[in-house]
């Protein structure tokens, strides 16, 4: 019983900050109001239509495709033959985790 009671206690010590990093939807959207993203996008009545509306955007693309629109929104525009007036800029200085709250955030954006 006592190796079982220490082995759960290692088990916690491990997993419970593993998954206590894991970007949050909540913390995307902070990072969203951080970066100023509504000067370009609008999301439900807040921010700017100068950029496309990102109501939806968890319904049209996939995780990997938002994570390539923050990360290199160029590259992006070229792929899917996307010609926008002005064109979004890449932001290459943002952080992991700053990329990976935003794209968990965006991702709940759905119909």
């Amino acid at each position: 019983m006592m190796r079982f009671a220490l082995f759960v206690g290692v088990l916690c010590i491990f997993v419970v900050p593993a998954s206590a990093q894991q970007p949050t939807a909540a913390a995307g959207k902070q990072v969203f109001a951080d970066k100023k993203c509504t000067v370009c996008h609008l999301v439900g009545d807040v921010g700017n239509k100068k950029g496309p509306v990102l109501d939806e955007v968890g319904s049209k693309l996939t995780k990997a495709d938002i994570r390539g629109w923050v990360t290199n929104a160029p590259e992006m525009a070229a792929k899917a033959n996307i010609d926008r007036k002005p064109p979004m800029k890449a932001y290459p200085d943002f952080t992991k985790d700053e990329v990976d709250a935003l794209v968990a955030y965006l991702s709940t954006l759905k119909k």
